[in-house]
Formats: C-alpha cells, structure tokens, sequence
C-alpha cells in the first residue's frame, strides 16, 4: 500500500497523534509519500527522524497512490483536495482540530480506524464540487478555481451591506441585500452556511444551497436548488471591489466582474469509516437527542 500525507502541526495537540499513525504505517510496512512541508515541520520539531520521500504538488501525485491522509481539521481536508484534484486519490481525514465534520477518524480510535483501511475495509463517498468562472477572467482563480464547501461573496472594505443579482439557468431569482451569500456544496452545508442558517444536506444529495450572510431583508430565506443550477451573482455596492473565497482561497473583485458558479467536472473521493457514519457525526458534533437543560 502506498499513501500520501498532508498535515497541519498544531503544537503538543498533534504529537502524539501523529507518532501513533506513523509507527503504525510503519509497523506494517505501508510505503508513505509526505507533503514536503508538513515533513520540515515535523523534522524541526523532533517528531520524525526517518527519511522519506516527499510531494510538493499535485504533478507529483498519480494513480500508483492508494489514498491521501490528511492531519487536522476540516480546513486541512480542503487544502488536501487542491493536491488531489482529479487524480481520484480518496481523502481520509484524522481529526487532529476540534469540530472536524469531514476528519472522521477520531485520536482515540486511530490504531482500530488505520487496521480497517489497511484491510481496505471502508466505502467511499463520491463529493461533489463548486466550479468558479468570472468574467472577465480573474487570474487569481486560473489554477484552482473549484470549492469543496463553498464559494460565497462578501463585502470588502466598507461596513455598508452590497447587493448581489442572482440569476438561475439564466432566469432572475432576486437581489439579495446583505453582507454576503454562500453557495454551499452538500458537505459545505455543515460548515459556513449552517453558521448563517442554512439546512444540513446529507453528502450525497445531488443540491446546493443559496444563504445569505445575514440579509436585510428577513425573508430572504436559504434556498436548496439542483446541483445542474449554473449560477450567476453580480455585486454592487458604495465600494469599488468585493471579496470572493474559494473554501480558504479568497481574491477580491472589482464591481463589473460577473461570477459564474457551476458543478464541477470532477469529484473529490472520501474515505468513510463504516463506525463513523454521517448521521453518526451529526448526532456527536451537533449534540442532536442530548438535553443539556439539567
């Protein structure tokens, strides 16, 4: 077996889990591939002594790697999906951070999670993905222009509110006047858009979903819409330009650039553990059926 490492280095939080997940590797002869960054953290920290071979981007990575594991939180899974893109590499997450919807293997089950992905004893969840174009075209999102949880609009260097035209398949829907909207993937929906309102969307609904960031009008409600919808947005507001992010990637735009979001033509491939369910982590994160009155 041969996988891919990618991380983040949170202090003592991660040293112990990440000594656990490679003396395990290690321990069953699993060929490791890590991100050359990561590993230079962890060199300077101490943690690892060993040589091995490293990637520094997606060129490097191809269809000889079983999967990706990737350290940290959910943001870290995101960065993750910018190194596979469209190799099909699937993504297995070890929670490392703190809420962690996409990291389903938790610190205290590592060694029982890694024995059922070296027997290959897990299924995978196919997540689809947001494509952004603008018109004219913004170079800032040439290379990495899709999101894994969402692509969302937002005010820039003004306290005042922007308006944001929104049309579906080339029909007007409405002009939403807030701080901001999120185009929210399925496994977006427990992220940003949840925080703002929006509905929880299991992973394999085929939607997305339309939030505001808080609106001035109040019935401006989040709406659910197929993930076929191409999506266009223009802003306007008192200020020259805007702010449009990509997941973590953020690029600000002028006022005459027209956004264009799309389903994207590839997918991203995560690796579900049968004990760690969707439904499962809802109840946990969210704290579902728990009465916290007493």
């Amino acid at each position: 077996m041969k996988i891919a490492i990618f991380g983040q280095y949170y202090q003592n939080d991660t040293r112990p889990i990440i000594k656990d997940i490679f003396l395990f590797f290690n321990n069953n002869q699993v060929e490791l591939v890590i991100e050359a960054e990561f590993l230079a953290k962890l060199y300077e920290h101490e943690i690892l002594k060993k040589e091995y071979k490293t990637f520094q981007s997606y060129a490097d990575l191809d269809s000889s790697f079983d999967l990706m594991i990737s350290i940290g939180g959910d943001g870290t899974i995101l960065r993750a999906a910018t190194f596979v893109r469209d190799s099909g590499i699937p993504i297995l997450g070890i929670n490392a951070g703190r809420l962690g919807f996409l990291a389903k293997v938790q610190k205290e089950n590592i060694d029982v999670f890694l024995q059922l992905v070296l027997e290959k004893r897990y299924t995978i969840s196919e997540r689809t993905l947001l494509q952004l174009e603008c018109q004219p075209s913004n170079a800032s999102f040439s290379e990495i222009n899709f999101a894994m949880n969402e692509v969302s609009v937002s005010r820039k260097d003004t306290t005042s509110m922007i308006t944001i035209d929104t049309d579906l398949n080339g029909e007007y829907l409405t002009s939403y006047w807030a701080d901001g909207l999120i185009i929210a993937t399925p496994t977006g929906s427990t992220g940003y858009s949840l925080s703002c309102g929006g509905p929880v969307l299991t992973p394999d609904v085929k939607s997305w979903v339309i939030t505001p960031i808080a609106p001035h009008n109040l019935n401006a409600r989040p709406l659910v819409i197929p993930d076929t919808t191409e999506i266009r947005l223009r802003v306007s507001g008192r200020e020259e330009q805007y702010m449009v992010s990509l997941d973590s990637r953020i690029a600000t735009l002028n006022r005459n650039e027209e956004l264009i979001i799309r389903k994207n033509p590839f997918s991203i491939k995560m690796v579900e553990i049968p004990e760690e369910s969707f439904l499962k982590t809802l109840r946990n994160k969210l704290l579902w059926g728990e009465d916290k009155r007493n």
